[in-house]
């Protein structure tokens, strides 16, 4: 006769139910499509009159607006039709202007007492309506521009070091242009660069009494400037994205200059685009002096105080760029500051310069790369055209009190600034800046498609298993069935627990887990209609038939959970997708096939006696 199975173990199942019920249940209720507008500025608050603007421009159009609401500096409207998104968005951009930054989203409708227990919807993935694709691309031209300046201060200073007396250094195009008082000086300037700067063409040139020398790079240090450029912006964007919390993303190389970046089940567009676009950088430099000459300083706003300006030297100091640490944090008044650790070149060089400083003003530029957008008429019709501006303004001039080393503190910020300043420079700063030429969300009635045949193709193999099992089986098909419909709901509150992207490979892995949860079940049946036929008791056969078809279905699943997490470790994208919804689809079915249907199977026919099985075929 069948013992009963064991309290603990039904207590077991129970709450191993009752918590997959409570966090499958949030992927009943669908996210309300909607736009989402956030000030361009960190720390900028959403007024009430902006608000008032965007009700009025979507009532206008007649767009369904069911609700607004706002979350910290983020106003969010929920819209009535997914199909009227897109539109709306381009509606409210055009009203707002480049101050804002106006994004397609998802607002979740999931009920609070399931968010107040931690249960949230599983995450879609691009193919299924959630996320956004961004296509940027890197601008070359300026990038180049910069490095020959910046080869302009300092072969100024290294011929200053080699006791080698020039004239001027100019900039002409992509040249720099060395004016020497006589030829023997010009030559011993080109034989040093020659040795020390092989990146260069040299031409000599003479007009009247000026000797002069032409630099221009080679075109094999352009291409691998250009390659460092595309490798580091492709390193920062992923950092960026990392620092976002972005599961699954996609950040990849797309010809010469372009990068793709896909964030599915990004759950804030906005501040999505607003990260992964600010090309912000530092610069560091020194306060010019009140008799400096004008045509070596350089004056700025201050971040804070627009109708504040400071003159500073044209000389930096250093940049974002040798920055390898950056937090957040508060200084002993409690004002926001941002601690910055430098790398050993930028820490020696801010060294150098702030020994010899001391008592001087040193200031932080803060180097931001906007978008502009003006609206032309082409053709009778308008459309917008975005041009890039980039904006310099101080964020913290202080007096040098005693020479800094590779770490030191940025104070002057608003808390908000300093977040986002700290996670842009530890992110790592663009090599070269980086404008949007595309940003598509794949269409809500494309994903809705995708979910449609994804789910029907789920409901037709789980129905024509159901009806097959129930047939063939009998009482222990329904039991199968039973275990198979609580296999799914366990499958779900995993992914949703552990935050998976669900994509269309992943409800291919659903369909696949589906047969392999009935496979096991079929194992475990077959093995109990055989020890029937060998002439054992109903009550014997269920015992014998659950025991000795463990090990084979371990054997079986095991297998396949190696091969699903060699999926997952080699793979990516899609087939990282379908990887994991496997693995949790293998641990799920093993769970349903040997714990819950022997405990189903208990409660039918443990503790008492009979004569037959109700599991159908010939005995």
């Amino acid at each position: 006769m069948l013992n009963k199975y064991p309290l603990w173990k039904n207590l077991l199942i129970l709450v191993v139910l009752a918590l997959a019920v409570v966090y499958a249940a949030p992927n009943l209720y669908p996210p309300d499509p909607a736009v989402q507008v956030t000030p361009t500025r960190a720390g900028a608050e959403m007024s009430a009159s902006v608000m008032s603007r965007v009700r009025t421009i979507l009532a206008d159009n007649n767009v369904d607006l069911l609700a607004d609401e706002v979350n910290g500096s983020s106003a969010l409207f929920r819209l009535g039709s997914s199909s009227q998104q897109l539109g709306a968005k381009d509606l409210v951009q055009r009203e707002l202007g480049d101050d804002y930054i106006v994004a397609l989203n998802l607002a979740p409708t999931t009920p609070d007492w399931l968010l107040s227990m931690g249960a949230g919807p599983m995450t879609l993935g691009l193919d299924l309506s959630g996320g956004v694709h961004f296509l940027m691309e890197v601008d070359m031209e300026d990038y180049l521009a910069s490095r020959v300046k910046n080869y302009r201060e300092e072969l100024r200073t290294r011929l200053r070091e080699e006791g080698i007396k020039y004239r001027r250094v100019l900039i002409e195009g992509n040249q720099v242009v060395l004016q020497f008082v006589d030829a023997k000086v010009r030559d011993e300037a080109s034989s040093f660069l020659a040795r020390e700067y092989p990146e260069f063409l040299r031409k000599e040139t003479r007009i009247s009494d000026q000797y002069g020398l032409e630099l221009t790079i080679t075109e094999q240090k352009i291409k691998e400037m250009e390659d460092y450029a595309l490798k580091q912006n492709l390193t920062t964007l992923r950092n960026r994205v990392n620092e976002l919390g972005v599961a699954e993303p996609l950040v990849q190389r797309q010809g010469s200059n372009r990068i793709v970046v896909e964030l599915p089940g990004v759950q804030d567009t906005a501040e999505a685009k607003k990260i992964l676009g600010k090309a912000a950088n530092l610069e560091f430099r020194l306060e010019a002096d009140p008799g400096a000459n004008r045509f070596t300083t350089e004056e700025y706003p201050f971040r804070s105080d627009e109708f504040r300006t400071a003159r500073l030297e044209k000389t930096i100091i250093t940049t974002g760029d040798s920055v390898t640490n950056a937090q957040p944090s508060f200084d002993e008044n409690g004002f926001p500051q941002v601690n910055i650790d430098l790398d050993s070149k930028g820490g020696a060089v801010m060294t150098q310069v702030t020994r010899k400083s001391i008592k001087r003003r040193m200031a932080v530029l803060f180097v931001e790369r906007k978008p502009k957008t003006t609206y032309e008429v082409v053709d009778g019709v308008e459309t917008p055209k975005t041009i890039q501006v980039v904006e310099k303004s101080i964020i913290s001039l202080a007096t040098i009190q005693s020479t800094l080393g590779s770490s030191f503190r940025i104070t002057g910020l608003e808390s908000a600034e300093a977040s986002e300043l700290a996670l842009l420079l530890r992110a790592g700063a663009l090599a070269a800046p980086m404008y949007f030429v595309e940003e598509r969300t794949v269409g809500p009635s494309l994903g809705k498609e995708n979910i449609e045949m994804g789910i029907n193709s789920v409901i037709l193999g789980l129905g024509l298993v159901l009806v097959l099992m129930l047939v063939y089986y009998r009482t222990f098909g329904l039991i199968a069935n039973v275990a198979l419909l609580a296999n799914i709901v366990l499958l779900i509150a995993m992914m949703s627990i552990v935050g998976a992207t669900l994509t269309l490979p992943g409800i291919a892995g659903i369909v696949l887990t589906v047969g392999m949860a009935v496979d096991a079940n079929v194992l475990i049946f077959s093995r109990i209609r055989e020890e029937l036929r060998a002439g054992r008791s109903p009550q014997q056969a269920i015992h014998e038939g659950y025991d000795r078809a463990f090990v084979t279905i371990l054997d079986a699943n095991l297998t396949t959970l190696i091969v699903a997490v060699i999926l997952f470790a080699a793979g990516t994208g899609p087939v990282k997708g379908f990887a994991v919804t496997l693995s949790f689809g293998i641990i799920t079915s093993m769970f349903t096939a040997i714990m819950l249907t022997r405990a189903l199977t208990n409660a039918l026919y443990g503790g008492r006696r009979i004569e037959s099985l109700s599991i159908g075929g010939k005995v």
